[in-house]
């Protein structure tokens, strides 16, 4: 099977592809200076540009892993999330609390999907 890999940088792919799945990096806003809300939409809609790049979207959702810099800003981020993520198709899904690596960052999602 081959392997594509997309938005590549010197130490990662944003994207790549795997047969019919698609394995996206951890995603962080661009804009630190946004607030939670702000960042977790910024992200999600970057996952939804990379899930396209793949053939993919996020109807085929089949795993999420979110880290949030302060559990109290779980709520908020859910806000954003419920408003995106498909209802009929909706993933497993994990979130915790955890140290980012940009501490202006709020929020991380990485996904995986199906295509």
């Amino acid at each position: 099977m081959s392997i594509t890999r997309h938005d590549q940088s010197a130490i990662l792919s944003q994207a790549v592809e795997h047969g019919d799945t698609v394995y996206l990096a951890g995603i962080v806003a661009k804009d630190m200076n946004k607030d939670i809300k702000g960042q977790t939409k910024e992200i999600l809609d970057d996952i939804d540009r990379l899930l396209a790049k793949c053939g993919s979207s996020k109807s085929k959702l089949v795993q999420c892993h979110i880290w949030v810099t302060d559990i109290r800003n779980r709520a908020p981020m859910n806000e954003v999330w419920a408003e995106w993520v498909d209802k009929k198709n909706l993933p497993a899904r994990a979130c915790v609390e955890a140290k980012l690596a940009d501490p202006k960052a709020l929020v991380e999602i990485m996904v995986i999907a199906g295509r």
